[in-house]
């Protein structure tokens, strides 16, 4: 019986080497990616498998871009650069303050909304009127900016920044993700929801596509790594400028009361990774004793952990204490969100 030989490394590409700036300087087409470096294939894998498990015929087809996407008329999947490499990963963190598909959980959730829409696509779902009635018109205008309302129970939730809310073919492709999964639980976590009946309108409409071929068969890539000039410095000068979010008054001055700055205690442990330590303890206790739902709760504290690190706070009393402080400091913030809707987000 022969052995198996061993599989052979990948080299590594020479700009992994590359401090910041020098890799900043390079094209997206310098960098040569593929779907199978950094095991992204196996996540569209186990994508298509939960099709097949659903008796859905139709297969998303995907490649690598600048941002998660799927195009209008084109039944695909656009996953972004920064997954393909861990320096690359690196790089979105550092600018960005989070890698967004950056670990199993949260890879799956995006390609599953964004299969979402390529279904919707495939078979043109959005031109029927049982679609319109339940979502509302696809033809909406999209706009740059959204403002959910965090209390409405109309919406799933899936996405961070109550992204179901933002626009109604968001809202389907939200509602499809939740849908989806094998062992979802969609019917007892949405009961007595309104959102219930746009999981029951899914899931009667993905039964009767079940074996069907697809409408849309357009195999068409758009934006490919391979032919975009552009460099990254440009890329994520675009991308800070658009997604800068206004978190001084519902995070900045409530953190500042509760954390130094690094001038006062350059000594002090980091209030990014004190909050990061202390999370599931928060949010066992915010989600039993104040009654938040764990979608809110989770969205708080990510941003203020995002806040607190950009802004380079250090604790200034014992954890006892600061514990204490930050668990009144979420409670406000998450009332004000609910009572007020004042958070607004780039799309």
């Amino acid at each position: 019986m022969k052995s198996r030989r061993p599989r052979r490394r990948r080299r590594e590409p020479a700009w992994a080497r590359l401090d910041d700036e020098a890799l900043l300087d390079l094209r997206f087409c310098d960098l040569r990616l593929s779907l199978s470096s950094a095991g992204l294939d196996r996540a569209v894998l186990r994508l298509y498998e939960e099709l097949r498990l659903k008796d859905i015929r139709f297969r998303p087809h995907v490649w690598l871009s600048e941002e998660w996407f799927s195009p209008d008329g084109i039944p695909g999947i656009a996953i972004p650069f920064y997954l393909a490499h861990p320096r690359l990963q690196r790089l979105e963190r550092r600018f960005m303050h989070e890698v967004e598909g950056g670990n199993d959980k949260w890879l799956m959730r995006i390609l599953r909304h964004e299969t979402g829409h390529a279904i919707d696509t495939a078979f043109k779902l959005r031109r029927r009127k049982s679609w319109r009635d339940v979502f509302g018109k696809a033809s909406r205008r999209y706009p740059s900016r959204y403002h959910p309302r965090p209390a409405s129970r109309r919406f799933v939730l899936h996405l961070g920044h109550w992204y179901a809310q933002s626009h109604p073919t968001e809202d389907f492709a939200e509602t499809f993700a939740v849908w989806l999964p094998r062992y979802s639980r969609w019917r007892s976590q949405y009961a007595g929801w309104p959102a219930l009946r746009k999981l029951e309108y899914v899931d009667s409409t993905m039964r009767s596509l079940q074996g069907r071929r697809a409408l849309c068969l357009n195999r068409d890539v758009i934006e490919p790594l391979a032919e975009n000039t552009r460099t990254l410095r440009e890329h994520y000068r675009r991308k800070q400028r658009r997604y800068e979010l206004n978190t001084a008054r519902t995070y900045d001055r409530r953190l500042l009361r509760v954390f130094g700055t690094a001038e006062e205690h350059p000594s002090a442990p980091q209030a990014s990774q004190f909050l990061r330590k202390v999370q599931p303890q928060v949010e066992r206790l915010m989600i039993r004793r104040a009654r938040m739902h764990p979608y809110l709760v989770q969205h708080v504290l990510k941003i203020a952990t995002q806040r607190a690190r950009q802004m380079n706070l250090r604790l200034r009393h014992n954890q006892r204490d600061t514990k204490r402080e930050v668990l009144v400091m979420l409670e406000r913030i998450m009332l004000e969100t609910l009572l007020r809707d004042r958070e607004n987000f780039a799309l």
